[in-house]
C-alpha cells in the first residue's frame, strides 16, 4: 500500500531541494525514472538498429528539447554498466522489452567501455576525465 507523505513533509522538503511527488499506486522505480528509462531504451534502439549514431541522436535531442546534454552523454556519465543493470532489472519484470538494446550495452560493457569512469563509452573523448579520477 502506498501512503502519501504528511503535508508538512511535502511542504518542508522543497526548502532542501527535494521535491516529493506522490505515487498513486505501486510501480517499479520512481515515476520519472520509469519514463526516462523508456526514452533511453528507444534512443538505444535506434542506435542498435543502425538508424543513427549516439552523437547524432544527442544533437537531435539537444536541439529538440533544449537540454544541455544528450541522452548518450548522460548514460556515459552514469556508467554503461549501471545502465545495463537497470535495463536487466526492467527486463526481468517485463520480458517483452527489446533485447537488442541490452546486447548493444553488453558490447560496450564487455569491452570495458563503461563511459566517463573508464575514459571510453558511447563516446571516446573521456580520456582526460578518466585519468583525473
Amino acid at each position: 500500500m502506498v501512503r502519501a507523505p504528511p503535508a508538512e513533509l511535502k511542504n518542508e522538503l522543497p526548502r532542501y531541494g527535494v521535491h516529493p511527488f506522490e505515487a498513486r499506486r505501486e510501480s517499479t522505480g520512481f515515476i520519472f525514472n520509469r519514463v526516462w528509462a523508456a526514452i533511453k531504451r528507444e534512443a538505444l534502439a535506434v542506435v542498435a538498429e543502425g538508424v543513427t549514431t549516439p552523437e547524432e541522436f544527442d544533437a537531435m535531442f539537444q536541439v529538440n528539447t533544449g537540454a544541455k546534454v544528450g541522452v548518450f552523454r548522460m548514460m556515459d556519465q552514469v556508467g554503461l554498466d549501471v545502465v545495463l543493470d537497470i535495463e536487466n532489472h526492467y527486463a526481468a519484470e517485463n520480458p517483452h522489452l527489446p533485447a537488442g538494446i541490452r546486447r548493444l550495452l553488453h558490447e560496450y560493457v564487455d569491452t570495458g567501455r563503461l563511459g566517463v569512469k573508464t575514459g571510453r563509452g558511447l563516446y571516446d573523448d573521456y580520456a582526460t576525465a578518466a585519468s583525473n579520477a
